[in-house]
């Protein structure tokens, strides 16, 4: 039986079907189900935000461990050595080399003639030969370019060093039979493996993997998730069902392939991964290099208006948790706000508390605040412990405030973990945040509520 490689194309293709760069967690999530399930190499992104995709790229590079980890190299020098310093760590890594052969993207796309960009083909295979020895040239919209060019664009990028050459089907209206005779023609003009990128814009995909691999196609392209891509679950099945007749196999793992995918899926927190309405707050993502002013943005972004002296404070604060985990993305960021922005006297201190809660019964809370001298009492039920707490805090101050958002995380392990909670209190359209930490997380959420209120009467006074 003949093997034949799988790229997994899940993160590039999502990455372009999004307005923002996927997060480091959706990668991470997807990279681990790929390499889980078996894929021969998993394909990042190019890089469009240089510092974050280079931190989270990095990341990966390190995590992958089973198969190879491929990156476009962009269209100038500059570009291949961007690319290179994301993935050099990695175990098995490789660069891409991608560039329309056809006149339509040829001229669009980049404003070149068929031998400039032979020129192109031959001075990026070069360039990314010098970094790397596993160079793939991925021949874009082949289907709709001159079978003359093609041939000769993938005889060039041979010649220059390429190890790999990819027939990619970017229009999707092509038949099988006819991305099946592209596959066969470059494979008999050149001496390297052969990857088809089929499309199943027309419902074709399984039918175009199938006539390519048999007229000798070395490897395919495929996805977890994606428009009008092969997906890797159905092309398993159908391997499964057919390959024998086939004489091909691939090595992805038929038993978890469709569970791994949807709790895959599942940990990404959207149904089809590739949302168009994506908040701006997952652009966040601050490393050691950050400067004040990105900072002050990023903090705008999640709608505060801090100080000149705040933001001092803060960005004091990022640096130094930076330089010990590396990254902080929006959720952190807001705690470092929470923790050293606005620091206010406390106004109101917490006496004591009580609070009862079942699952017959509504959760009862009281609340013992002191202002000055002054003792205050509030007592009131709510949905749950933390709800009544907040609802007696408001008894006792006589005000309700929006409470616009409430994070609680641990902070350590085991039985006697130390819990971290977040509260955002909204009074005139102005965001104050205030946390607060203990082994009690009730306790937590109710110094975080503290917090935050002393700010606003700080801030009121």
């Amino acid at each position: 039986m003949r093997k034949i490689n799988i790229a997994d194309i899940t993160l590039k293709k999502l990455s372009e079907e999004r307005e923002i760069a996927l997060l480091f967690r959706e990668k991470s999530a997807i990279a681990n189900c790929a390499d889980l399930l078996g894929a021969d190499v998993i394909e990042l992104p190019a890089v469009k935000k240089l510092r974050e995709d280079t931190i989270i790229d990095k990341t990966i590079a390190q995590n992958v461990q089973n198969t190879i980890l491929a990156i476009p190299v962009g269209f100038t020098k500059e570009d291949v050595a961007t690319a290179w310093e994301c993935v050099k760590d990695a175990k098995n890594p490789r660069l891409q080399v991608e560039l329309p052969v056809s006149t339509l993207q040829m001229e669009y796309t980049y404003h070149v003639k068929q031998s400039a960009m032979l020129e192109k083909i031959a001075e990026l295979v070069k360039e990314a030969k010098t970094y790397c020895e596993d160079v793939e040239f991925s021949a874009l919209d082949a289907t709709r370019a001159d079978v003359e060019f093609l041939i000769a664009a993938a005889q060039e990028a041979e010649k220059h060093g390429a190890n790999i050459i990819t027939v990619c089907d970017d229009a999707g209206v092509s038949t099988p039979e006819e991305i099946a005779e592209l596959v066969s023609k470059v494979k008999d003009a050149v001496s390297v493996p052969v990857y088809a990128q089929v499309s199943d814009r027309i419902s074709m995909g399984v039918a175009a993997a199938f006539a390519s691999v048999s007229k000798g196609a070395d490897g395919l392209k495929c996805g977890m998730a994606g428009k009008d891509i092969l997906l890797v679950g159905e092309l398993s099945d159908a391997m499964t069902a057919c390959g024998a007749k086939l004489g091909a196999e691939i090595k992805i793992d038929k038993t978890i392939v469709h569970s791994s995918i949807d709790e895959m899926r599942a940990s990404l927190g959207h149904d089809d991964v590739c949302e168009e309405e994506i908040s701006d707050k997952k652009k966040i993502l601050l490393d050691s290099d950050a400067t004040m002013a990105q900072a002050a943005q990023a903090a705008e972004v999640l709608g505060y208006q801090l100080s000149d002296s705040d933001i001092g404070e803060v960005y004091k604060a990022l640096i130094r948790t930076c330089e010990r985990k590396g990254a902080v993305g929006a959720k952190e960021f807001e705690a470092l706000i929470a923790s050293f922005a606005m620091q206010a006297p406390s106004t109101y201190h917490v006496e004591s508390y009580t609070t009862t809660c079942g699952n017959v019964t509504n959760s009862m809370s009281q609340v013992i605040l002191r202002c000055n001298d002054e003792i205050m009492r509030g007592v009131s039920t709510g949905d749950g412990p933390i709800d009544s707490a907040f609802r007696a805090i408001e008894q006792c101050i006589g005000h309700h405030y929006e409470l616009d958002d409430f994070q609680v995380q641990a902070l350590t392990e085991g039985k006697e973990a130390l819990g971290s909670a977040l509260v955002r209190l909204r009074n005139n359209g102005k965001l104050y945040s205030g946390n607060g930490t203990s082994t009690d997380i009730v306790a937590a959420s109710i110094r975080a509520y503290i917090n935050a209120l002393n700010k606003i009467v700080f801030e009121e006074a």
